[in-house]
């Protein structure tokens, strides 16, 4: 099998996700890391690229220099990822896909609704690939619970719950710490922190398992740490067009939290549980009958799950493999075959759409708000 090109854009020295992005697109062989353009200051991405092994004519300065660098080459990328700062990738990622590249982009995809709809429309419009990085959904277990849902093993759904809650940023004290301080000011993180940081990964999920879209919303935001001016706390409710309930509550002062990802999805036969620090694990109950636990690599599974186990039953499969199986989709889907579990510019968008309608409503006193995208409303 022939290997794709790929090139990087941001995830430079010490940077925290481009290592698992590393990681996850070389892991199966289906992408040659060959162009980057991996840090701001233009030199110290150049000296990162080449020592990474980047042929010194394609460690690029910056996004602008590795577009015209790689445009017009025979031997251009096949896919970009993007992973600066959230303000930067409407910008990048629409460059690039005009330029007929396709994307996978760190979320949030864009910083505004109208952003999120454009990249929709430009994606469709050039016919590449455009994805965004909800890389939780690509646990073989998560691909599991979604087979499950959708072979109807849980009944019609009532209701999910989840959260994803830590309590790295509790302390008062850390709270002018540049790695934590931009997280909560509005001129870099846009109109939310925690919500918009890591909320969002729980509602996709959310809407990923359930197979289903979330239709309105009531939310409540803190700013407990008085100098943040975004949240640091957010408990948001939610229909999904089915007629599922859902609960959502998301937190960075949760000491003695960890990751503190998990989704409860509760049915008319049944219920499941899958925890991000027990990944390999499944953990259902029929109506009547007694808890299991399905374990990632048994015999059994769904073809999904199964596709996206690499090593035996037993043995752990992290984040950075999470990370690899986006990579799997996207290859097959650069290569023509459809994977209608590889999140998309319109999951994107939707996200962006929850998170504007929870600033509404939370500053509406908890009012139940529209949070479709106006694209996706009927």
């Amino acid at each position: 099998m022939k290997k794709l090109k790929w090139g990087m854009i941001g995830g430079g020295e010490g940077s925290q996700i481009g290592p698992a992005h590393r990681l996850g697109a070389q892991a199966d062989g289906r992408f040659e890391f060959v162009a980057g353009a991996l840090d701001h200051r233009a030199d110290a991405g150049r000296a990162y690229a080449t020592r990474l092994g980047i042929d010194p004519d394609r460690a690029y300065g910056d996004w602008r220099e590795m577009l015209a660098g790689e445009k017009n080459r025979a031997d251009r990328v096949d896919l970009v990822t993007v992973a600066t700062p959230n303000a930067t990738h409407f910008e990048i990622t629409k460059a690039f896909l005009e330029a007929g590249f396709n994307v996978l982009c760190e979320k949030p995809m864009t910083m505004t609704v109208e952003q999120g709809e454009e990249i929709v429309r430009v994606a469709k419009s050039t016919g590449k690939v455009c994805s965004v990085n909800y890389c939780y959904s690509a646990y073989p277990m998560v691909r599991q619970a979604r087979a499950m849902v959708r072979a109807g093993e849980l009944g019609k759904i009532r209701l999910v719950v989840t959260n994803f809650s830590h309590g790295h940023h509790g302390d008062a004290t850390d709270a002018d710490n540049p790695r934590v301080r931009w997280r909560y000011d509005p001129a870099m993180a846009g109109v939310s922190g925690q919500f918009a940081d890591c909320g969002i990964h729980a509602m996709h999920m959310a809407s990923f398992v359930c197979d289903d879209e979330v239709e309105k919303l009531s939310a409540d935001f803190a700013s407990t740490i008085p100098s943040r001016e975004l949240e640091d706390d957010a408990m948001v409710n939610f229909r999904m067009t089915g007629g599922t309930v859902g609960r959502l509550w998301t937190s960075s002062v949760a000491i003695g939290r960890q990751h503190g990802f998990d989704i409860q999805v509760f049915g008319e036969t049944g219920g499941l549980r899958w925890a991000s620090e027990q990944p390999n694990q499944l953990i259902y109950t029929p109506v009547g009958g007694r808890t299991q636990i399905i374990e990632k690599g048994e015999a059994g599974l769904h073809e999904d799950a199964q596709r996206l186990s690499r090593v035996s039953i037993a043995h752990p499969e992290g984040f950075p493999l999470a990370v690899a199986n986006i990579y799997c989709d996207l290859a097959d889907a650069i290569s023509g075959e459809v994977r209608d579990s590889l999140p998309s510019a319109a999951d994107g968008v939707r996200s962006m759409g929850a998170v504007y309608a929870a600033v509404a409503s939370a500053q509406q006193n908890g009012d139940w708000l529209d949070a479709r995208p106006p694209m996706f409303r009927t």
